[in-house]
């Protein structure tokens, strides 16, 4: 795993220089847009809507769009302004039960390794914490962007988990929640039933994502049928043999490709990456081209 973040947790005097992993991945099967003719990739770029130009992504700013139409727009400048005082430092704030946190609110965990100083001060931290049964709610800045965070134990490490702030969790707002709704006690006391019936441990390692089996093997097959098509102008690999191919391998390859590609594309790709957790409408245009419910128990 590479760090993607280096800092320390911030606990009353305490200070534990640590460095943080994102804990979870996607395992979809990537996809590229491509001609249905001849397998050449479609590509994206940004168009100016005011001028219909082409805009490199250096001259591309954050803007906000006014009720009239006008737009603030923000310079890396302005926003080196703006204060972060939990830049490169967990702030723990207080600990709390764990079960008051809403699984709604959860963000997107990360795990803590620590730095080679600070391994005594984390192993007393954790081992306290895991004790305790709470969990430690935080702040944290990752990427320009300040978020609510809870700090528990995982494995015997030390799990940052994002949160969302409360104003970003949507009220249910549904027409059945001012409804009576007569629910007979016989009723209920059967779905009782079949919930105990149907109660067991949970177990993660025994559910598989079946879709995304079905679709390598979909690949695998054409691969194997040989129904690969070769856009124009795309080198044959030296180490080619012409029989049918692995889906790891071929897998493999193209997240080298990918990465190669990547590299070439230079620092309009790298903004667009560390950029992808600010939720922002730039003036510059990107086109294509080619309450609870109340229920009443009555006998």
């Amino acid at each position: 795993m590479r760090s993607i973040w280096a800092g320390a947790i911030s606990f009353g005097m305490v200070v534990i220089p640590v460095k943080l992993f994102a804990a979870t991945e996607q395992r979809d099967v990537a996809f590229r847009q491509v001609h249905r003719e001849d397998g050449g990739r479609i590509q994206f770029r940004r168009f100016c809507s005011a001028d219909g130009e082409e805009v490199p992504y250096a001259d591309v700013a954050k803007g906000y769009e006014l009720a009239t139409g006008d737009v603030v727009v923000l310079t890396d400048d302005d926003l080196k302004e703006l204060p972060l005082a939990t830049a490169k430092r967990i702030d723990v704030l207080h600990f709390t039960p764990s079960g008051q946190l809403d699984p709604i609110l959860a963000n997107k965990a990360y795990y803590l390794e620590p730095e080679p100083a600070g391994v005594r001060a984390y192993v007393l931290f954790r081992d306290a914490l895991e004790r305790s049964g709470r969990v430690a709610v935080a702040k944290v800045a990752i990427r320009q962007r300040e978020a609510l965070a809870a700090l528990r134990v995982r494995d015997g490490v030390l799990v940052l988990e994002t949160l969302l702030w409360p104003d970003e969790v949507r009220a249910p707002d549904f027409n059945f929640l001012d409804e009576d709704v007569d629910i007979r006690t016989q009723e209920l006391k059967m779905a009782a039933s079949l919930i105990d019936t149907m109660t067991e441990d949970f177990d993660p390692t025994l559910y598989k994502d079946t879709y995304r089996e079905a679709l390598e093997a979909l690949v695998q097959a054409k691969i194997e049928g040989n129904e690969v098509v070769r856009p124009a102008g795309t080198a044959i690999p030296a180490s080619e043999t012409g029989g049918p191919a692995d889906l790891t391998e071929t897998l493999r390859a193209s997240v080298a490709a990918a990465k190669a590609n990547r590299a070439k594309d230079g620092d309009a790709k790298d903004g667009d990456a560390k950029d992808g957790d600010a939720k922002d409408a730039p003036p510059a245009r990107t086109r294509q081209r080619k309450p609870a419910s109340r229920r009443r128990a009555s006998a």
